[in-house]
């Protein structure tokens, strides 16, 4: 039986197509990529992509979305209440860059290519990367609502600075995924060693109140 003539459950060859789009996407940007080409990765027709996923534009968001769950489900993994923030912030940043270097044309997908499209694709985008980063940010906040104990040398991080601290990562990982990509030799655990050792120690004298002030 041809791969073509197996009938499989929809969501499965949804997936399919939706993986077939994401390499082909990524290799030829969004305007150059085909839908024959997909179908013919995906082992299907090019009228079968349309009726399971719409338009070009509606696969192209839906390999957004498809990319965003699985680099979300890798961070939320480690946002466990038994994890100090610390803990939680050096195990999410390794599962962020080690994404990152196994699936690079996911991350390629999700924050190269969707960065060049208009206003339809953009909405769909930001609702992605809204998601990465309120995840993210619980990554760094010490919340009580998971049972971590604040250190008596430290005051809580407010929502206000999380989200701070939050956007300032995910803005220095998404620039240093390409420096990983410029030294082979600097795998996901070095990288975020290299971080962590910029970020947490800054954060640990803020939690301690001390504030930088301009020299002079």
């Amino acid at each position: 039986m041809s791969q073509r003539s197996k009938r499989l459950p929809r969501a499965v060859r949804e997936q399919q197509m939706i993986d077939a789009a994401i390499q082909v996407f990524s290799e030829r940007g969004y305007h150059s990529a085909i839908v024959t080409e997909i179908a013919e990765r995906a082992g299907v027709s090019k009228p079968m992509v349309y009726l399971y996923l719409g338009s070009k534009e509606d696969l192209f968001l839906a390999c957004v979305r498809s990319c965003a769950r699985e680099l979300t489900a890798a961070l939320q993994e480690y946002a466990r209440p038994e994890l100090t923030p610390e803990q939680r912030l050096w195990q999410g940043l390794t599962a962020f860059f080690t994404f990152v270097a196994d699936y690079p044309e996911r991350w390629n997908v999700l924050y190269q290519q969707a960065a060049k499209h208009g206003s339809t694709i953009a909405a769909g985008v930001a609702e992605a990367r809204d998601q990465i980063l309120l995840d993210v940010t619980r990554l760094v906040r010490d919340d009580p609502a998971t049972g971590q104990q604040t250190p008596p040398d430290r005051t809580r991080m407010s929502d206000k600075e999380a989200e701070f601290v939050a956007r300032a990562l995910v803005g220095a990982a998404d620039s240093l995924t390409d420096w990983m990509r410029s030294y082979p030799d600097e795998g996901p655990e070095q990288v975020t060693r290299r971080l962590m050792t910029m970020v947490w120690v800054g954060m640990g004298n803020a939690h301690a109140g001390q504030i930088w002030s301009p020299p002079g």
